[in-house]
């Protein structure tokens, strides 16, 4: 009889171990579930507040709208606005080109402690005035953008900007 009082006092031991080490595991997980969300908190709120400035420009002040853009830039999407301001600031000035971007929604796709995806609902209003014109041609669109974010140095920066069709916005 007490060997079986041994069997069953053993299997309860073991039954509350596996427990013990289940809770553990998953306290672990809510941590890093936590932290998750609160980056991805933070690269939304970052995402939303850099993409007016990295969409818009306005051909007055090209240079300094791209130099702006690319300090919310890491890695080679900093590059791709500097290069950028050669190939669209004369085509601008040519144009008399004025675009500017509101954020209308965004949501966080994916996140991690120093990486989130964030989908970014803009609208666009763009105000050409072509030479011999008086009057600008003015456009809106809806746009759907996604922005990687990274974070250095404290900063979350965007490291890959395109559109859902893998495409980057029009600037």
């Amino acid at each position: 009889m007490r060997w079986v009082f041994l069997l069953v006092a053993g299997a309860l031991a073991a039954v509350a171990l596996a427990l013990a080490v289940a809770v553990g595991v998953m306290l672990a997980d809510l941590g890093r579930l936590r932290a998750d969300e609160e980056a991805g908190r933070q690269a939304l709120a970052a995402a939303r507040s850099v993409a007016p400035d990295m969409l818009s420009y306005d051909y007055r002040t090209i240079e300094q709208d791209l130099a702006r853009a690319a300090g919310y830039a890491t890695g080679e999407l900093t590059e791709h606005y500097r290069r950028l301001s050669a190939t669209l600031a004369p085509s601008a000035r040519r144009q008399r080109t004025v675009q500017s971007a509101t954020v209308a929604g965004a949501a966080v796709e994916s996140a991690g402690p120093d990486r989130a995806e964030v989908l970014l609902f803009v609208n666009m209003s763009t105000s050409r005035t072509p030479s011999g014109e008086e009057a600008p041609r003015r456009r809106v669109s809806q746009n759907r953008a996604r922005f990687v974010m990274v974070k250095q140095d404290g900063r979350w920066l965007v490291a890959g900007l395109s559109t859902l069709l893998g495409d980057p916005p029009p600037l």
